[in-house]
């Protein structure tokens, strides 16, 4: 691959849309992680073939550049593979403009990739109602407005890891509203009161301020989310992996931190939250009035809350 990219400059031809499909498919499981081909389709190419998308993750796995674990067959239907980036890839893509300033996250083993699948998978899911949602509705909201994985400092050597940071722009004639949401997908492998103290983590991350370096100077440049957001982005609780009446019992549980907890009630009357059953976005459309407000009332749409 590196060779026909040096050929093809030399001759100053331009990339062929097959080589550019090649660095997008590269570019995004950079980006997601590990995604099915049947999802690198829907991000990049929702009208192209399947036997396209095959052709390109088959042979940048014959350059080394991805592999694949087996997903469990289920109910007798045929192999799925998840495809990941190979240490090799991980560096291919370092240098892509998409993904410039953003680690790359290599998966080193089909084992360590088996691990993050599931959750992962379910990620990319959630991605995919939005990404189709906006599509619909002319918004904008593509491959890389979901950033997987993004961590930031809450103090005492702590840490929040939201599942995602998606940007989403709402557009109506000339008018643009953009919009940024921390997501957290929760599968029902944890407990319910486990899921809700993630809402501790994110009051904490709104209050948070970094000492000053030294005692005598006061710092004056406020929480630190201030550094990559104009707003505190509002948090948006993905469910599924269960039966919609514990599903519910745990959206409740969320609720219940909103009212209870002092921290966490401040940040809800300053911060959108809201909570969805996955199922209904990917039935009913991510922007539906399927999402639970976490401080009561109305089902509405996310943007609404």
């Amino acid at each position: 691959m590196a060779h026909r990219r040096q050929s093809a400059s030399g001759t100053g031809r331009a990339p062929s849309p097959v080589d550019s499909l090649h660095h997008q498919v590269l570019a995004a499981l950079a980006q997601h992680r590990i995604t099915t081909a049947s999802q690198v389709r829907q991000m990049l190419r929702p009208r192209g073939s399947k036997q396209l998308l095959s052709r390109v993750l088959n042979r940048l796995r014959s350059e080394g550049l991805v592999d694949y674990t087996v997903l469990p067959e289920v109910r007798r239907s045929p192999r799925t593979h998840a495809w990941y980036l190979t240490p090799a890839g991980a560096r291919m893509t370092r240098d892509l403009p998409v993904l410039r300033g953003r680690p790359p996250y290599p998966v080193t083993s089909r084992t360590a990739a088996s691990l993050k699948t599931p959750h992962t998978l379910t990620v990319v899911r959630a991605h995919l109602a939005f990404a189709a949602e906006a599509h619909r509705l002319g918004h904008e909201h593509g491959p890389w407005d979901w950033t997987p994985e993004v961590s930031h400092s809450i103090g005492e050597g702590e840490r929040l890891v939201a599942d995602a940071v998606m940007r989403y722009t709402e557009v109506a004639g000339q008018q643009r509203r953009k919009l940024r949401a921390f997501v957290e997908v929760d599968r029902a492998t944890m407990s319910s009161e486990r899921l809700a103290v993630k809402l501790i983590e994110y009051a904490r991350l709104f209050r948070y301020e970094p000492p000053p370096l030294r005692q005598r100077v006061k710092s004056s440049a406020g929480p630190t989310w201030l550094r990559w957001y104009p707003l505190f982005p509002r948090v948006l609780f993905i469910l599924t992996g269960a039966s919609p009446a514990r599903l519910h019992s745990r959206i409740g549980d969320l609720q219940a931190m909103a009212a209870q907890h002092p921290l966490v009630a401040s940040l809800s009357r300053e911060v959108p939250l809201g909570a969805a059953v996955l199922e209904d976005l990917e039935e009913h459309g991510a922007a539906a009035n399927v999402w639970t407000p976490l401080l009561g009332g109305a089902p509405r749409s996310w943007s609404g809350l």
